[in-house]
């Protein structure tokens, strides 16, 4: 098996094996990752085919330091970009719009000219918050929202009820808001 920076080599020489090297490597993570936001095993397949031309348009120039995190990142924002386009707003289209409901409580959605956020000071404050909660509180946050794994899902995977998982996540997006507030963020 190749390590990440033989396969980004690759892509570096423009050498299709790289595509290849990078489906073997991380082809199921990407796919799980489009699974949980479109909740269509066809669509997320080609989420993923489209994750891997972007990466191949991409790299170069960009030189990423983790290649599965890039190639996660890719496929995720593909599978958000599709699911918008189908309208697929309903709760039984995936995990995805029942997670970001739940984060609308926190953050709005809408930027406007006057009051836009800024995009770094807010990633900075996001991390500060997820690096100041227990591993276990920040695994179940970022399942839930970045990787949108089903309630019932994170249940299992933290022998949870399914209860406890909803009490706690409301639990970590109160001081989620509670924390932006204190970082200067009008929410």
């Amino acid at each position: 098996m190749m390590d990440d920076n033989e396969i980004i080599g690759l892509f570096f020489a423009r050498d299709e094996g790289a595509i290849q090297a990078a489906q073997r490597q991380y082809g199921a993570y990407c796919a799980a990752i489009a699974q949980n936001i479109l909740g269509d095993r066809g669509a997320a397949e080609e989420c993923v085919n489209d994750a891997w031309l972007k990466c191949w348009q991409s790299i170069p120039p960009q030189r990423p330091k983790s290649l599965k995190a890039f190639a996660g990142r890719v496929a995720r924002n593909l599978a958000l970009s599709a699911l918008r386009a189908e309208k697929a707003q309903k709760r039984g289209g995936g995990q995805a719009a029942l997670a970001l409901e739940e984060l609308s409580e926190v953050v709005s959605g809408g930027e406007t000219p006057e009051g836009a956020l800024d995009r770094a000071a807010f990633r900075e404050a996001l991390d500060g918050f997820l690096d100041a909660l227990p591993e276990r509180s920040r695994s179940l946050f970022l399942r839930r929202y970045w990787y949108l794994d089903s309630v019932e899902a994170l249940a299992k995977r933290f022998s949870m009820s399914q209860t406890q998982v909803t009490t706690t996540l409301h639990r970590l997006r109160i001081k989620l808001r509670v924390h932006l507030e204190q970082e200067g963020f009008d929410l």
